[in-house]
């Protein structure tokens, strides 16, 4: 007999015509016997190739399928967020669409998340990706262990199990600049990880560059987090303590050998010292100011194309049948 627990799957898309199909057809066979409804919403996050005719066909032959096609390319945050939305029950899932987090790993996160935690993420047990992209993971995770605030987020992961009333914390949050991680920190503190397969990408390759993910990291630093500043405010403080100093080594040096510090070289030095103090300071404060500009501008965090969603298309026909009944 099946549970009663009721989940909705949320999976961007991204050029991924040769992959999603699969994701969903795997993902059916592990929810279906475990759930006693389900939802897969597929995010279309302006494809480049052939998936959204895919995420069609899906919608319009699973009735558990609703597919969402944006404007263009977002981001694959602004992408979650938009599927985050749209779901309709209590335990929200996230995957790629990419394979590499095998949906029937998905059981192991989900009775984890029912042991009363608000948050699980499935932490790889050995990432399939290359060095380099290693190390900007890495990174990219100590950005959001700065950010969230939460003693394990460098277990942070794409393949993530939520209460989906999370949302509720940042239902008004209109910022260009994502991360649904952060997000759901705003409206948590219960979280917790299992260990998961991590299979190799054996279609398509990784959107995801080493410049795209350092790019992440400081997004997360400095959009979601005080410590770049706090970290220029010391700067300027240290600094001003070593000026002190130097003050006081010319003193002394005169007042002892009655002969002042060498003259150019040492005097180039502290103005060169300075200047790159002060313009690291204002580095820093250039970024913070930059993403007030943005967020000022309002500009959306994603648009809605199109979609072949048949929860939309049974409240139409609802609404048709109720006007038709009150104008005979």
């Amino acid at each position: 007999m099946a549970s009663e627990r009721r989940v909705s799957v949320v999976i961007p898309v991204y050029n991924s015509e040769g992959s999603v199909g699969e994701v969903v057809r795997r993902l059916e066979a592990v929810l279906l016997p475990m759930t006693r409804a389900f939802e897969i919403i597929l995010v279309n996050d302006g494809s480049r190739d052939n998936s959204w005719d895919v995420l069609q066909e899906l919608a319009r032959t699973k009735p558990f399928v609703r597919a969402f096609d944006l404007m263009r390319n977002f981001g694959q945050h602004n992408a979650l967020l938009c599927g985050i939305r749209a779901a309709r029950y209590e335990i929200t899932l996230t995957l790629d669409d990419d394979l590499q987090n095998p949906p029937e790993e998905s059981p192991l996160l989900i009775e984890r998340l029912e042991q009363g935690f608000d948050v699980v993420w499935g932490t790889p047990s050995r990432e399939q990706h290359g060095l380099f992209r290693d190390i900007a993971s890495v990174f990219t995770k100590m950005a959001m262990q700065k950010a969230m605030g939460v003693d394990n987020a460098r277990s942070v992961s794409p393949f993530r199990a939520f209460r989906t009333d999370l949302r509720k914390a940042f239902a008004s949050y209109n910022s260009p600049y994502v991360s649904i991680d952060v997000l759901l920190s705003w409206g948590a503190r219960r979280f917790s990880s299992v260990t998961v397969k991590h299979a190799p990408r054996t279609i398509g390759a990784s959107n995801y560059s080493f410049r795209k993910l350092v790019s992440h990291a400081l997004n997360m630093f400095t959009g979601f987090s005080t410590w770049p500043l706090r970290v220029a405010s010391l700067t300027g403080f240290a600094f001003t303590a070593f000026g002190i100093c130097v003050l006081l080594f010319v003193i002394i040096r005169y007042v002892i050998q009655g002969t002042p510090a060498p003259g150019f070289p040492f005097l180039a030095s502290i103005i060169a010292i300075f200047s790159g103090a002060q313009l690291f300071a204002m580095g820093i404060i250039g970024e913070y100011l930059a993403r007030m500009h943005f967020r000022m501008m309002e500009k959306p965090l994603y648009v809605v194309r199109t979609s072949v969603d048949p929860l939309q298309q049974e409240e139409s026909e609802r609404d048709a049948e109720v006007l038709a009944g009150t104008n005979p």
